[in-house]
């Protein structure tokens, strides 16, 4: 059975495009509708209950967010749409709900929609569309949670409470401040562009570190920082200068 699929977008020719892209390219959905503004969105969830939804950031009437808000339910998988690199972007990233930059490219709906289509047929609990909208409210960008996806299910980890990154091959390791080791399949470049704006910083090729967890800069033995559990993370040789400006920041 086909996976039923709702295109929310304003714009006739962008909605146009993608019902083409989506009816010709993706043979494990069918196109159950469409909807132009965040009214009909919401009438359509409410009654048709589709499996995925193509939404829109920015409509005339109001925003994606503004569907989740006012839907009566989230059992759906969300892929967002925008043309913009949008400030909902940094929220959107840390919920690991995709998302399409226009022009779409099929290559990336393609790959988006396979992930979304596992997600479904996996039928496993998801509340990143709550942890989305939690984010999405919050006044400062401090306060984020971070979604990550283990063997035994998904953890959101508030970013205050992540002390440092630990890469491990394809893998790594996140030590949260309650003592907790969470292991994500997933390599640590991935989340370096993500949380750099937020306070960590790319110590080292194996590490990364919230430097709000230095308890103490070593300059001696080549050079490493004592983090707030104790653990001592070198600090590569490339990385020194830059690291001394972003302590002496903190410091003022």
């Amino acid at each position: 059975m086909k996976i039923s699929a709702l295109i929310v977008e304003d714009e006739l020719l962008s909605r146009d495009f993608l019902s083409n892209l989506v009816r010709e390219f993706c043979p494990q959905l069918e196109l159950a509708g469409t909807a132009s503004n965040v009214e009909e969105a919401v009438k359509f969830i409410n009654t048709h209950s589709p499996q995925l939804i193509f939404l829109d950031i920015e409509m005339q009437t109001g925003t994606g967010f503004d569907v989740l808000q006012k839907a009566n339910h989230h059992n759906f998988q969300v892929i967002f749409t925008t043309a913009f690199d949008h400030y909902a972007i940094q929220a959107i990233k840390f919920s690991a709900v995709d998302y399409l930059l226009k022009p779409i490219s099929l290559e990336e709906l393609e790959l988006a929609v396979a992930k979304a289509v596992k997600q479904i047929e996996g039928k496993k609990e998801d509340n990143r569309l709550d942890l989305l909208l939690k984010n999405f409210q919050k006044p400062s960008a401090d306060d984020f949670s971070i979604s990550l996806s283990t063997s035994e299910g998904v953890d959101f980890i508030p970013l205050s409470t992540i002390i440092r990154l630990e890469a491990k091959g394809p893998y790594t390791i996140f030590y949260i401040r309650d003592g907790r080791q969470i292991m994500v399949s997933k390599n640590l470049k991935e989340y370096e562009l993500t949380l750099q704006e937020h306070g960590f910083f790319r110590i080292h090729n194996s590490y990364m570190i919230n430097l709000r967890d230095v308890k103490r800069w070593v300059k001696t033995d080549g050079g490493y920082a004592v983090m707030s559990d104790d653990a001592m993370v070198a600090i590569s040789p490339k990385k020194k200068d830059e690291f001394m400006t972003l302590m002496t920041k903190r410091m003022v």
